[in-house]
């Protein structure tokens, strides 16, 4: 007996995926209009879950190296927030298991909200060992943001409970003796990068959410500390704080109109 449309759909709904190229193999010679269409619709769902299961395999190409030369213990570096005007440049380790495969895994920046918040509870739950490291406006000011952002992913890999064989880095190098290698785009290279970008993403923008409490005329909430237009108009009207870098341009330029610091 022909199954419906309906029960065409609810079965492939079901199946795993080694199964739906043996039905839409069954499904493509049914000439009802309801069964092309479904079968366009799950054709195009297996080309996705076929090129999500390439692109993480390509995302190990880096850990299989490593690998390949005896190293069990990879950690992924990345950092975020050099060119915000105000909060933290954060940056993380994450060293996961060799092999470990998560998928929507990429770049912090490509990913919605919604998603970089449930891959960093994932991380968090798998990681061999992870670790964060905030390096405050002051500090900044201090040394530059160049030097913050290799000082945080400094911090971040001497903070993890367990010591790293080899370090992923995206484009940068830390001083450190233990093996680097830097990729340039590596967290969206490397899978140990990408879920160093995810948990240093996520670390930092909740925290900004902490600060906006404090100072919601800013709206950090929304612009991260970022130089939007919102931002810019609050800082001519309130003057900066103790959150802004003053070393930035923006905020600078501010200062030495205004007197106000």
């Amino acid at each position: 007996m022909k199954l419906s449309i309906k029960e065409w759909e609810q079965k492939l709904k079901a199946c795993e995926d080694t199964e739906l190229v043996s039905l839409l193999n069954i499904l493509s010679e049914d000439e009802r209009v309801g069964a092309k269409k479904l079968f366009q619709t799950f054709s195009k769902r297996l080309e996705r879950e076929e090129a999500e299961r390439t692109r993480l395999k390509l995302m190990h190409t880096y850990e299989e190296q490593c690998q390949a030369q005896g190293k069990a213990l990879i950690a992924g570096v990345d950092e975020v927030g050099r060119g915000p005007l105000a909060g933290p440049v954060v940056a993380a380790a994450v060293i996961l298991p060799l092999g470990y495969m998560l998928s929507g895994v990429n770049d912090s920046k490509k990913l919605s909200e919604k998603k970089r918040d449930a891959l960093y509870e994932i991380i968090l739950r798998d990681a061999i060992s992870y670790s964060v490291h905030l390096v405050q406006p002051d500090q900044i000011d201090a040394i530059n943001i160049y030097q913050a952002s290799k000082l945080a992913m400094t911090e971040a890999v001497c903070s993890l409970n367990v010591t790293p064989d080899q370090l992923l880095i995206d484009a940068m190098e830390v001083p450190l003796a233990i093996d680097q290698l830097k990729i340039i785009k590596g967290d969206e290279k490397s899978i140990s990068i990408a879920a160093a970008s995810i948990v240093a993403k996520v670390t930092r923008d909740r925290y900004m959410q902490e600060l906006h409490e404090k100072y919601p005329q800013y709206g950090l909430n929304s612009n991260m500390g970022y130089g939007t237009k919102e931002h810019l108009h609050a800082l001519q009207k309130f003057g900066p704080t103790d959150i802004h870098r003053r070393s930035f341009s923006p905020v600078g330029e501010l200062i030495k109109l205004t007197g106000s610091d």
